[in-house]
């Protein structure tokens, strides 16, 4: 496989273990997030780093399988290009469940590397 691929991987790896990090001390609620900019900023910073890894992965490699990248791409593409349409719901969903399923998906495809 190609290192830079492996490269890419790591770094979605590495934002959704930094998204989950902002939340390593506290329970997660909703209303904490939606009240605190920071994290909300550095949740769609990373979106956009998980989104631009599985971007340029799909270019290098068009038939590799990552499940749900193509929505991952459009959800960065949505923070970059459509920020006044990102909401904090929208962000919270992503936290809950679709940056955790991410996760659990590359995990997998790098340990069967």
């Amino acid at each position: 496989m190609d290192e830079y691929i492996v490269t890419c991987l790591e770094d979605v790896l590495n934002a959704c273990n930094e998204v989950e990090s902002y939340f390593a001390e506290q329970p997660k609620l909703y209303r904490d997030f939606a009240g605190d900019m920071m994290k909300i900023r550095a949740v769609e910073r990373n979106v956009e780093i998980m989104g631009e890894a599985l971007n340029r992965i799909h270019k290098l490699e068009p038939d590799f399988i990552i499940p749900n990248a193509r929505a991952v791409i459009q959800t960065r593409n949505r923070v970059i290009h459509g920020y006044d349409s990102v909401t904090p719901e929208f962000l919270w969903s992503l936290v809950i469940k679709h940056i955790p399923a991410l996760k659990a998906d590359v995990e997998t495809i790098i340990s069967n590397m």
